[in-house]
């Protein structure tokens, strides 16, 4: 069970044949922080998506994933661990294409 006080972290990976996701948080158990999963999701990567660098993937990933997590994320506060620095540019850059654009709006719902 989470622990709505305290801040998620959201590991996100993706690869040509599938987007996986695995939301976590540290809950105190005898005064320490212990790291613990509370749900993993996943799914395969669409033909029209296998077409997609890696950089558009792990994007892809995230704003995949926002949806179905949308009941632990809406309004909390949560970091995303991901292999790919794309994510990150992602919300700072300046002339995203058509669906890094639709991409930067979804993730600028959240924190």
């Amino acid at each position: 069970m989470p622990d709505w006080k305290l801040p998620f972290k959201l590991y996100i990976d993706a690869c040509g044949e599938g987007l996986g996701v695995a939301l976590h948080q540290a809950q105190i158990i005898n005064d320490k922080p212990v790291e613990g999963p509370i749900c993993f999701i996943s799914r395969q990567i669409q033909p029209p998506e296998a077409r997609y660098g890696a950089s558009q993937m792990e994007c892809l990933c995230l704003v995949w994933a926002l949806e179905p997590l949308h009941y632990y994320l809406d309004g909390k506060v949560f970091d995303v661990i991901t292999e790919c620095n794309a994510v990150k540019s992602l919300l700072n850059m300046k002339t995203p294409n058509r669906h890094m654009l639709i991409w930067k709006i979804a993730i600028q719902e959240y924190r």
